[in-house]
């Protein structure tokens, strides 16, 4: 399996929504069935040219900044088993912004990134404040010896708000490249919003690591968005109705590839 590059061309990553997890509200009692819907969901992606995935436990609203044992116990047997049935790199998200969980388990299944949603910046969010991470999770990750493991930082992140509202996109993306990030995450206001072409030519201007447009990358911009960005992360829209909780569909899956291609 080649790991994740760059250099090419621009990526396209799918995500992979675990549905609920257990410990949290809206986890179904099942096991079985949270897997295997990862495990197809993943399949699916890669069938359709995707060129990576994220395993992220996205149906766990509420969210808290760390996951809870069960939780991470949960997440790392899917991934486990997601990494089994694909050939195509893999990436670990646990939100809100559990930097040791997806770490640990990149390193466990041999994965080949994690995202961290909150990396430099302080922010707000509903459950609280999240503070930087950057020194402990660049530690932490050297103490597992696993610095072949990519850091995937967001900036200025989706459904948060900054703390110190004088910081720009740029200093952002110039602290999140000094510290340590492998490639900058940017993003709309929230899920399935578009991730602002602005946004990603300021950030590009200012930084020599990739950026990646992380939100509302759909068939009718992914073109135009992978012009400038060196990647995307594409969730929502290869959903039937947008909705997080259905499977991936083929087919919204497909046609996201070659409106790219065309």
């Amino acid at each position: 399996m080649k790991g994740l590059e760059f250099k090419e061309k621009a990526l396209v990553i799918g995500m992979v929504h675990c549905l609920a997890l257990p410990g949290t509200p809206d986890f179904c009692g099942d096991m079985k069935k949270v897997t295997e819907q990862a495990v197809k969901d993943a399949i699916t992606l890669e069938k359709a040219g995707m060129d990576a995935i994220i395993i992220e436990n996205m149906g766990d609203n509420v969210f808290g900044v760390n996951l809870d044992i069960e939780q991470s116990c949960a997440l790392a047997a899917i991934s486990a088993v997601v990494a089994q049935n694909v050939n195509i790199p893999i990436g670990i998200d646990a939100a809100m912004n559990d930097y040791k969980t997806a770490l640990s388990i990149a390193k466990a299944i041999g994965a080949d990134f994690v995202r961290i949603p909150v990396f430099v910046d302080t922010v707000e969010f509903f459950g609280g404040i999240i503070q930087p991470c950057a020194r402990e999770a660049v530690i932490f990750r050297k103490n597992l010896s696993a610095e072949n493991v990519k850091i995937l930082a967001d900036i200025q992140v989706k459904h948060t708000h900054m703390v110190l509202t004088h910081v720009s996109i740029e200093d952002s993306a110039r602290a999140a490249e000094a510290c340590g990030a492998d490639a900058i995450i940017v993003t709309g206001t929230h899920i399935g919003v578009e991730t602002p072409i602005d946004i990603i030519k300021r950030v590009k201007k200012v930084t020599n690591i990739p950026v990646i447009a992380g939100s509302g990358v759909k068939t009718g911009n992914i073109k135009e968005q992978l012009g400038i960005a060196d990647g995307a992360i594409v969730g929502s829209s290869l959903k039937e109705g947008g909705n997080i909780k259905n499977p991936v569909s083929l087919e919204l899956c497909t046609e996201l590839i070659n409106a790219l291609n065309v």
